[in-house]
């Protein structure tokens, strides 16, 4: 995925006539990050990604959505969700071309040892999820705790904030995010 992600990179910033060093001066993030990541040579974390598409600005859900997907399509199967994370975070959206639309659900699975990366996220609208299976550190604004199954979590999340797993087993939750901005 690293070359898709690299190349979708590229490709959305020339069609909007963007240097790498413009989008690396809005964005915040090193033009030779920018550079390996259109390259294939890195693999972005979650926050990381975020945070240079918000130098478009363009939500992860837009970067990976299909374009020919029909905006009125009601049901999805196991293998027909859209993925739009990579490395030992997988996050499987319902549907893949969100807009229009008021919610994102999205199944996460965060592998042990993973999370969202460095940087704190942070987009429009709020964002609540129940934990299904394993633990999930959660950190808004000050405020961290470790969540295990049948706990939950709701926040403005325009609060920066990011997700770990601490455990030696997979953590597996339900998240949703309204308006779909993530």
């Amino acid at each position: 995925m690293d070359q898709e992600i690299g190349h979708r990179l590229k490709e959305i910033r020339t069609r909007l006539g963007m240097s790498q060093r413009q989008l690396a001066r809005v964005s915040g993030v090193a033009n030779a990050t920018i550079s390996q990541i259109e390259a294939g040579r890195l693999n972005p974390t979650v926050s990381m990604l975020k945070k240079v598409l918000d130098g478009f600005p363009i939500s992860l859900s837009e970067f990976f959505a299909d374009e020919g997907e029909q905006a009125d399509r009601i049901f999805f199967r196991a293998g027909e969700l859209t993925e739009i994370a990579d490395g030992g975070v997988s996050f499987l959206q319902v549907g893949a071309n969100l807009r229009n639309k008021a919610v994102q659900l999205i199944k996460e699975c965060y592998q042990p040892g993973a999370g969202t990366g460095k940087h704190a996220i942070t987009h429009d609208g709020e964002e609540c999820g129940i934990i299904l299976r394993g633990r999930l550190q959660v950190t808004v604004g000050e405020q961290t705790a470790i969540l295990r199954p049948g706990d939950a979590y709701y926040f403005k999340s325009n609060q920066p904030h990011n997700f770990r797993n601490p455990g030696n087993e997979p953590c597996e939750l339900i998240s949703a995010c309204s308006p779909p901005s993530f």
